[in-house]
């Protein structure tokens, strides 16, 4: 009412300052989180640098267990913990600070929980990586870096849960140092561990573990001694049961994003192995693959600034200033992934020498580049839209969107151009981008079309349930 009143230009001036405000917020929350981001990244695959040094069956094997603890443990725990960016960031937007503390606790506990059965199953990697057709010496190699891995899961679903409770208060900073501390703790550590001790890829373990440990003690002495904290520090009381079926309702389907999009690219490469002259396709396959997973981090950080302000904003009860939210984080990060896949495919030529020396696998590269930029900017309309997913509590739908997109689109496709029509590495990964590209489009639709007012106003009736926390 206020807006129809005011002339045309002002509308315009207000809605202008409107968004640069939110912008500036939004760059405050997403350019530390992109520093944080990229040493949790970096965290677990510096050792992996050092192995490559030591010998070729230490990297091997350790790249072998790495994938496969990522998709069945670490993903699963980063898909689940994520609920928490819709319960808490709401819950906090709504100045329910107690309950933000209550709903931690309880994601804290079950994730816990949940680490022991996929203890169990990194247990046996040896046998099931010889059961899938693994050569034995990596196998075994793989199956020790597996069990030594199992301590790093404890701190790391602690980790997740923390980082989630301080990004609902928009509490950066506490994440960005923490997370360099401990980069740099890891990498001497690694060191010391990998060469002067000699305890090989068993050392690199035991250093990722520890580097994770130390992050979860920095946070934790944050959370008891600062006074941000003081209205939402986590404590244990009966309303942390109460609570738990509300974070299942959001925590399943988050992993479920995560998850499904994450096992499709794990299929894709194992595919790679199937074809002729597997060591050439395999390696062109990793190399955009380990280049995606390094830009990943960019447009992530931008989608969990997304997450974070649209859910306090819902929380909130201000529709409105969510959508301004969804205009600001897209605008930053269209520029920035525009930027990253033009300077990746300016340097299209040389960019394979980064990775090897091989002259053919260089030449691949340089002729699937056009479609790895293609799938940087695909895929990071997708990340970002998965954060406005996480904010306004649809990961449900979202789940269902990566299923058909992956399962029923990118893999049969995958399948077809690489083997049927025998575009081989290249027909693998237009496939994956096919399915990317359904999913940003079918996300597009759902966010399009959001009743952001009946989400306000879900939101607020569920955080206002007085059986849910005992909120006074």
């Amino acid at each position: 009412m206020e807006e129809a009143l005011l002339p045309l230009n002002d509308v315009i001036i207000s809605k202008r300052v409107v968004f640069k405000e939110e912008v500036k917020e939004v760059s405050r929350l997403a350019i530390p989180m992109i520093v944080g981001t990229m040493c949790q990244y970096l965290l677990r695959y510096a050792p992996m640098v050092m192995l490559g040094h030591l010998s070729e069956l230490s990297l091997s094997s350790a790249s072998i267990a790495t994938s496969y603890c990522t998709v069945t443990g670490f993903a699963i725990l980063f898909g689940m913990a994520s609920g928490l960016e819709t319960l808490c960031g709401q819950a906090y937007g709504a100045r329910q600070y107690q309950k933000v503390g209550t709903i931690t606790y309880a994601a804290l506990i079950f994730l816990l929980f949940f680490c022991l059965p996929i203890s169990l199953l990194w247990i046996y990697t040896e046998n099931l990586l010889l059961w899938i057709g693994q050569d034995p010496s990596i196998s075994v190699e793989a199956g020790k870096y597996s069990i030594w891995l199992i301590p790093t899961l404890f701190p790391y679903a602690i980790l997740q849960s923390l980082f989630c409770y301080f990004q609902a208060q928009s509490l950066i900073l506490p994440i960005l140092w923490s997370s360099i501390v401990s980069l740099c703790f890891n990498i001497p550590l690694s060191w010391a561990f990998i060469f002067k001790f000699n305890f090989g890829t068993i050392g690199a373990a035991i250093a990722i573990g520890l580097s994770y440990w130390l992050n979860v003690i920095l946070l934790v002495i944050y959370l008891k001694y600062s006074s941000t904290c003081k209205k939402t520090r986590p404590f244990f009381s009966k309303d942390v049961f109460h609570v738990m079926p509300e974070f299942f309702q959001f925590a399943f389907p988050s992993a479920g994003m995560v998850g499904l999009r994450w096992w499709a690219v794990e299929i894709i490469t194992l595919l790679g192995g199937l074809l002729p002259n597997p060591q050439l396709e395999t390696s062109v396959l990793s190399i955009c693959l380990t280049t995606s997973s390094i830009h990943f981090n960019l447009p992530f950080s931008f989608g969990a600034a997304a997450s974070i302000r649209i859910s306090n904003e819902l929380g909130a009860g201000n529709p409105k200033a969510a959508r301004v939210s969804i205009y600001a984080v897209f605008t930053l990060a269209a520029a920035e992934f525009l930027l990253a896949s033009g300077i990746l495919f300016s340097l299209r030529n040389v960019w394979g020498y980064a990775f090897t020396h091989d002259q053919e696998v260089v030449d691949l590269i340089t002729e699937i580049t056009p479609l790895l930029c293609l799938s940087i900017i695909v895929y990071s309309t997708v990340t970002v839209l998965s954060g406005v997913a996480r904010g306004s509590g649809w990961q449900k739908l979202g789940a269902y969107v990566n299923l058909g997109s992956y399962y029923l689109v990118g893999i049969p496709a995958s399948l077809l151009m690489g083997f049927v029509w025998n575009w081989k590495a290249k027909g693998l990964w237009c496939g994956l981008l096919m399915g990317s590209t359904v999913q940003a489009i079918l996300l597009c639709i759902i966010t399009g079309l959001t009743d952001w007012e009946k989400l306000a106003k879900e939101a607020r009736e569920r955080l206002f349930d007085r059986k849910i926390c005992g909120n006074k």
